[in-house]
């Protein structure tokens, strides 16, 4: 197994550029910030950008937790990569994780400024100190599962392969941690209402809207809808159609974790002036 090391100081674009110098490299693993990363998905670890201080993203960076350090070794002997590039402020950071997760010591060590720019460094300085913006090397999706209530934004990166005109395109995105100076943000609950009255009326099926109630817990949040529907279309059409679009418009605006839409139908309404209501509510869970 071989430890190539990426080093340079705090905020230098080193997550930006992770998975440029894996492709490069052709390391089978990114260790960045606590994380196991393999391509677009992260196998395991606790990340440090989840931690609410500042010294404790350093020890979780540094897996000086014994539990996160046991997953870790798991992962790692489940995995058996053959070159891993493990990002680090210094040569000495990077050969501690080496130290915890049992690994050898870096065999190559390559500083952020032999892949970035000065004016690249500087700009990634900025992002970080002026606004409190870290890149985490996966897609969105993997983010809004591990970082709820994070997520900004996203970007791609786009790799050049061995045959010609040949692109390898790998999404990253971009967080606020916790420890951020600029704290902690609240979306409140009756901008997700609205959010999610605006879907509903743009549903051909839903006459009119009732109770919308949203629970949320530990960055989970689940969305309860209560409906009248116009007579005539297929309920259980109509209730997975409002579950896929209340999850998809809610996340995009909000990068909340929608972990369930609980939709029912409390009338169906006959035409003018006339309506009943159905014996059992009809209910779905995404």
């Amino acid at each position: 197994m071989e430890v190539i090391a990426l080093i340079g100081p705090s905020g230098t674009g080193k997550s930006h550029r992770a998975i440029k110098v894996a492709y490069n490299t052709h390391s089978d693993l990114i260790i960045d910030d606590g994380l196991l990363i393999q391509e677009s998905r992260i196998l395991s670890g606790i990340s440090a950008k989840k931690q609410p201080t500042k010294v404790g993203a350093i020890k979780t960076a540094l897996f000086t937790d014994q539990e996160h350090r046991s997953q870790a070794r798991r992962t790692l002997a489940a995995f058996k990569p053959e070159r891993i590039l493990i990002l680090g402020t210094s040569l000495g950071m990077v050969v501690r994780i080496t130290e915890h997760l049992d690994l050898p010591r870096p065999g190559q060590v390559i500083d952020i400024a032999e892949v970035a720019s000065g004016e690249e460094i500087r700009k990634a300085r900025f992002y970080r100190t002026r606004l409190g913006k870290h890149v985490v090397p996966v897609p969105t999706l993997e983010v809004k599962r591990n970082f709820p209530n994070t997520l900004i934004d996203s970007l791609q990166v786009i790799l050049h392969g061995g045959e010609p005109k040949k692109q390898v395109i790998f999404e990253q995105s971009v967080i606020r941690p916790n420890f951020s100076s600029f704290g902690k943000f609240t979306i409140a609950e009756n901008v997700l209402i609205d959010i999610t009255k605006r879907v509903l009326s743009t549903v051909a099926a839903v006459n009119h809207t009732g109770k919308i109630r949203i629970e949320s817990e530990q960055g989970n949040t689940v969305i309860f809808i209560q409906f009248a529907a116009n007579l005539g279309y297929p309920l259980q059409v109509v209730c997975k159609e409002i579950q896929t679009k209340v999850k998809e418009v809610v996340e995009s605006y909000t990068g909340l974790s929608i972990t369930a839409v609980n939709v029912t139908v409390t009338n169906l309404i006959l035409g003018k002036g006339g309506s009943f209501k159905p014996g059992t509510p009809a209910e779905l869970d995404t």
